[in-house]
């Protein structure tokens, strides 16, 4: 039997065996059930020829060099080419997704795109593998680049990647680093370079004013249609637009909502709270952290659930009826943990219970005056910022609240950090109706990482060091029943 003939029986018996995925030297094409195909010719060196909507490849056949029951290998031979490359058909246990193909692919561009646009540069590694045990993911793609006796981390993000990947990209590119310093033997890893999809450098080139002086870092956004690498301008770092909310407005959007949530509010006046939102000028009724209604100028509008009903004297009695099993079941004290009502919005009930007794994080802190979601976006709906307070001696106080580990927490706050210190030089808070009858320091404001205290993602400290050092983070870590009462079990 010929090459072309032994070749095109192997095929069609490795592609009857179960999911079989295509590879060329190493890297990942596609399954083999996404591709037609075709062998041509009946020499000894015939050419394959694969082929889909987003495919088109044709190479000679030089050998079948393994033809086993999990692979079946061909040393190959590219048109203009004298080195032979290698072309792989693997049976594996599942078909990977269209998205992790995708990866495979923007990997594999980047290595021609690192190698025109840095010539100076070698690329030593590159891989989209995830590391689970040193919080890497397989989001991103990874590579390292020397220059002489220089080293710098590369962490690339392609234009199919969602929006929260892209924005996680600095702190799994700090992580990287961190773990090529470690791993490196030769000469040192003194820098990160950042890729990020074409317009989507906005939010990362923020937080890099957050960054510790001296710090390395370069940014560039992938122009997929021109094949090309931008650099960013990291100069106006941190200067992303936010916007104080007027608290004169809120109060005025709470009084005028008051009236109509009387007979709600009254029934368990201790367990509830107000929050106001002058962007959709409504104004949300929560029990303990949950969501239970809703005012805007034309209606109240009560949640059972999935269901909204409007509030009117048949709905009531219903309403009160939730309001007395949340009593029940979402109470400190609730003997049931794993009930429905018990459970939700973990965060929003921190955030309820710190606001009240601010001290518990910190006896230095102003109990009087905490206030929750002073920024909004710049032509966004949603705030930000946990809860601002203030210490006894006027200076502003971030709290950022989680309940469960997050690994972009350090991040989150950093970004907030400089949010709030442009408006504090700006003066935008007593403008705007904040900590009446306070003299603000002048200082930056102090950070508060406040979770359970197990609960701190372990690569906290790490993305910490990176931080400027006029970034003051205090971590707080409280005992894991704090729904009964805060008790703070970690400082640092």
């Amino acid at each position: 039997m010929g090459t072309a003939a032994e070749l095109e029986a192997s095929l069609r018996e490795f592609a009857a065996r179960g999911v079989v995925e295509v590879r060329e030297n190493g890297s990942r094409l596609a399954p083999l059930s996404k591709l037609f195909w075709e062998v041509r010719g009946s020499g000894e060196k015939p050419l394959i020829h694969l082929w889909s909507e987003h495919y088109n490849v044709t190479r000679r056949v030089l050998a079948i060099t393994d033809n086993s029951d999990q692979r079946l290998a061909l040393a190959i031979e590219r048109f203009g080419c004298s080195k032979p490359d290698r072309m792989e058909f693997v049976l594996v246990d599942f078909e990977r997704d269209s998205r992790g193909l995708s990866r495979e692919q923007f990997c594999d561009r980047m290595k021609n795109l690192l190698a025109e646009q840095f010539p100076d540069e070698t690329l030593e590694s590159l891989t989209t593998s995830s590391d689970l045990e040193h919080s890497l993911s397989g989001n991103y793609v990874r590579g390292l680049l020397r220059r002489d006796s220089t080293a710098t981390a590369l962490l690339a993000v392609s234009d199919g990647e969602s929006s929260e990947t892209v924005e996680g990209s600095l702190t799994f590119g700090l992580l990287w680093l961190e773990r090529l310093r470690e791993r490196v033997a030769r000469g040192t890893v003194d820098g990160l370079r950042l890729v990020v999809p074409s317009r989507a450098a906005k939010m990362i080139r923020h937080v890099c004013g957050a960054l510790k002086p001296g710090f390395r870092i370069e940014l560039f956004e992938h122009d997929s249609v021109r094949e090309i690498f931008h650099p960013v301008d990291l100069s106006r770092a941190g200067n992303l637009e936010t916007r104080v909310v007027s608290r004169q407005e809120s109060e005025r959007l709470l009084e005028r909502a008051r009236p109509a949530l009387n007979p709600i509010l009254s029934i368990h006046p201790d367990a509830m709270s107000l929050h106001a939102s002058t962007q959709s000028e409504e104004v949300w009724v929560r029990f303990r952290g949950l969501t239970v209604a809703c005012w805007n100028p034309n209606r109240v509008s009560l949640f059972f659930g999935k269901a909204t009903e409007g509030l009117c004297e048949s709905s009531l009695p219903k309403f009160k009826k939730l309001l007395h099993d949340l009593e029940v079941h979402r109470h400190p004290l609730a003997s049931d943990t794993r009930h429905p009502l018990y459970r939700p919005q973990p965060e929003r009930w921190l955030e309820y219970i710190v606001s009240k007794d601010v001290i518990r994080i910190d006896a230095g802190l102003d109990p009087r005056l905490v206030y929750e979601q002073v920024l909004v976006n710049a032509g966004g709906e949603h705030g930000i910022i946990d809860l601002l307070a203030v210490t006894r001696s006027g200076r502003l106080a971030i709290i950022e609240l989680k309940n469960s580990e997050h690994i972009h927490l350090p991040i989150q706050a950093a970004g907030y950090w400089l949010f709030i210190r442009r408006h504090l030089e700006q003066g935008n808070f007593q403008r705007c109706g904040y900590f009446p009858g306070i003299e603000l320091q002048t200082a930056p404001p102090i950070v508060y990482l406040v979770a359970p205290a197990m609960r701190f993602h372990p690569s906290t400290d790490t993305l910490l060091r990176y931080f400027h050092p006029k970034l003051e983070v205090i971590q707080v870590g409280l005992a894991e029943n704090w729904r009964r009462g805060l008790r703070v079990v970690l400082r640092r």
